[in-house]
Formats: structure tokens, C-alpha cells, sequence
């Protein structure tokens, strides 16, 4: 029976010029397009070409997502800033099969999709991007369905590519001299067919192609006509991606926002503040991420929500406008209250007025010898000390007496 069916589906490709589906062989299956259907997702796109369903969503992450690898040649690990991941779940094809680990296949098709989408995505150190790709229904080329809605989930995620990317696969029929080229292969060609060639690329040119095939090879004039075919069916399908681009409302409220500002490099101590206390209380209150380039002055601030990361950047403006002036000058001889905030074995650090700390040396807490801190004074105690000497942040302090 198979041999019988897969014999009549031939034939009628070769002799009537006819598909299973009644297309014919250049025509395209219809194509449906539906981004940032996930509420929360940084980008999404719901691709549909047929019977052949993609849901691929792009995640925005920073350099610390990036995924870690090692190669036998590599002297040290390697970072992977864009990935794309494929996922074939079995009741795409309508089979009740536990999900497993990532198949070869799997592996394959999400390295050849990344390969076709990576020429128009600028790769940064200081972002990662990940694009999965969950394959909802399948009849023939759910890697190329995944090009094209990875392609707009990028653009839905408002990520700057520099063009669209389209994929499609193409398949040959061929007996003796006689062969015909098919546009856009289903399941049923691919499997009763000669030959699965998938093509994606721009409007300008193709950045990937993959070729499987059953025979012992193809002839030059049959690869080029593949080609231009593929080319016609790629522009087509270009357009169609072209117009649902128009339509993208992007989801700036789930978008991670990245403001870079330049700081004097001679500020910088002041944002980072004693034992970058400062840095860690902004991260703590505004949500964000903080990167420091000391030489060239550059401050990145990275946040899921746009309104904290511009608040922290005004934050950071304030708090450099004229840094060494909202440093406490203190005399030596001054006695201040403060508070024991943190124990060490070498003495204790206590919070004095405008959140400044000083250094209280074990060997200043007492005229006799002091073996523990904690012995005379302990976290939270009310103190008064006398300043030592002060180098602008570090403060010395010797204990007089405490409170409580």
C-alpha cells in the first residue's frame, strides 16, 4: 500500500503537474501571522504556513545569561550571546510520547535557524537574546516556519535586525530524465519525495540553506532552478512577513531598558560608595543591573521595568552632579554618635550621619588589650567616637564610650 500511494504521488506530480493538497507546484501554502500574542513575553510570533504551526518567542537577557561553552581548542570558555532553540513536542504530529531531551534533529534544526537569523542580528557582549521555537502542529518544513517566526519575534521584541528573514523548503520529484521542483514540500513530499532544500535568506540574498537528499546527487541546472524558485517563493512570502510587521505593538512595559550614561571617571568612587554600599542599596531599591567602565566613565544601567531603570539613571545623576561635595568633612577631635553596623576581627564599621562609615580599629577601643570586638562592643550598639583622621570616604575613629 505504501508503495502504491507513494507511486500515485509521483506520478501526479511529475505527469499532471499537481500536488496531494491541489496546489501547484510553485504555490505557496496560506500563511497566517500573529505577534506579541504572549502577554508577558519580551516578543512573540505565532507563524502558521498550512498545516505547520510555529510559536517562537524571543527572550532579552543580559551578558550574565549568556550560555557558557568549552572547546578542545579554546584556551578558556566561550559565551554565546544569540541562540536559538528547537522543540519538536511529539503531539505536534499528533503522537502521545513522553518529552524528552533534545533530539539530534532538534539540535539540528535550532543551529541551522540561528544560522539563517544570525546575519541580521547584531550580536552585543553586553546582551543576550534567545529565541525558542515550540513546533504546535507539523506537516513539512517547521524549520523554516521557525526562520520566519523567529524573524518577527525579534522584531516584535523590538530588537533591531537589519532586515526580515524568510525560509522555505523546496523538494524534487525526479524519474529518468523527467523532474519537477516543488515549492513549499508538506509532510508527504518529503517523505515520497527525492529531496528536502531548505532555503532562507533576505529579499537581498539567502543566509542558510540545508539540502537532504535520496538520490545520488542533482545536476547544476536542477540546483539553479531550485534556487530561483525558492527566491520567487521567499520574496513572497517576504511580503506577507512585511505587512504583519507594520501591525507589531510592542510590550514595552515586559522590555528590559538599558541606559547608559557618561560619568567623570573621577565620580565613579561616589557611585560605588564604601564597599560598594552605595551601588548595592540602588540595585536593591530600583531593580536594576549596574556595569561600571572606570576608564572611559561609562555607567550602564539594565532593568526589567523602564521607569525604575530611568530612575536609577536620575539617581545616579544626582548623586554625581557634584560628588565630593555631599561628602561629610569632619575635623579631627570631633566626637559624633553613630551605630555599630558591622563586625570584623580587625574592629567594627559604625554608620555615622549622612549614611558614611567610619573605621573603628580593634586597637582603639580600649587603652588595654582587646582580643575580641565583641568583647566591648556588638552590631547595633549606640557609640561615641572621636575622629582620627579622615582621606576622603575612609574615616578613623576611636571609641569613647558606649551608649546603648
Amino acid at each position: 500500500v505504501e508503495q502504491y500511494k507513494r507511486k500515485i504521488v509521483r506520478e501526479m506530480i511529475l505527469k499532471e503537474k499537481k500536488r496531494a493538497d491541489g496546489r501547484g507546484l510553485k504555490d505557496v501554502r496560506d500563511i497566517s501571522i500573529k505577534t506579541n500574542i504572549l502577554p508577558s513575553a519580551h516578543g512573540s510570533c505565532l507563524f502558521t504556513r498550512g498545516e505547520t504551526q510555529a510559536l517562537v518567542v524571543c527572550t532579552i537577557g543580559d551578558k550574565s545569561a549568556a550560555q557558557m561553552y568549552e572547546l578542545i581548542t579554546s584556551k578558556g570558555p566561550e559565551y554565546e550571546h544569540f541562540m536559538v532553540h528547537y522543540n519538536f513536542p511529539p503531539y505536534s504530529v499528533g503522537e502521545a510520547k513522553p518529552i524528552g531531551a533534545p533530539s539530534r534533529r532538534e539540535l539540528g534544526h535550532g543551529n541551522l535557524a540561528k544560522r539563517a537569523l544570525e546575519p541580521v542580528v547584531e550580536i552585543l557582549d553586553d546582551k543576550t537574546i534567545r529565541v525558542v521555537s515550540e513546533i504546535l502542529e507539523s506537516n513539512g518544513s517547521s524549520s523554516m516556519a521557525t526562520v520566519c517566526g523567529g524573524s518577527l519575534a525579534l522584531k516584535a521584541a523590538n530588537i533591531d535586525i537589519t532586515d526580515l528573514v524568510a525560509g522555505v523548503a523546496m523538494g524534487l520529484v525526479i524519474e529518468g530524465d523527467e523532474y519537477a521542483i516543488l515549492t513549499d514540500i508538506m509532510g508527504l513530499e518529503d517523505h515520497d519525495g527525492d529531496m528536502d532544500f531548505k532555503v532562507a535568506g533576505t529579499k537581498d540574498g539567502i543566509t542558510a540553506l540545508q539540502m537532504d537528499i535520496k538520490i545520488g546527487g542533482i545536476k547544476d541546472h536542477i540546483l539553479k532552478e531550485a534556487l530561483l524558485q525558492a527566491k520567487d517563493a521567499r520574496l513572497h512570502i517576504l511580503n506577507i512577513m512585511e505587512e504583519a510587521s507594520k501591525k507589531i505593538e510592542i510590550n514595552e512595559e515586559n522590555l528590559p531598558t538599558t541606559k547608559t550614561l557618561d560619568i567623570n571617571p573621577s565620580k565613579i568612587a561616589q557611585i560605588i560608595g564604601q564597599a560598594g554600599k552605595r551601588i548595592k542599596e540602588i540595585i536593591e531599591k530600583f531593580e536594576v543591573t549596574i556595569d561600571i567602565d572606570r576608564e572611559k566613565g561609562k555607567v550602564k544601567v539594565t532593568g526589567k521595568n523602564r521607569p525604575k531603570v530611568i530612575a536609577a539613571c536620575e539617581h545616579i545623576k544626582e548623586v554625581t552632579k557634584d560628588s565630593w561635595l555631599e561628602i561629610p568633612k569632619f575635623k579631627e577631635g570631633e566626637i559624633l554618635r553613630g551605630k555599630v553596623k558591622r563586625v570584623t576581627n580587625f574592629g567594627a564599621f559604625i554608620e555615622l550621619k549622612d549614611n558614611i562609615d567610619g573605621l573603628l580599629h580593634i586597637s582603639k577601643l580600649s587603652d588595654q588589650r582587646v582580643d575580641r570586638v565583641e568583647d566591648v562592643i556588638n552590631i547595633g550598639d549606640e557609640v561615641e567616637v572621636e575622629i582620627l583622621s579622615q582621606k576622603g570616604h575612609k574615616i578613623e575613629l576611636a571609641l569613647r564610650k558606649v551608649l546603648k
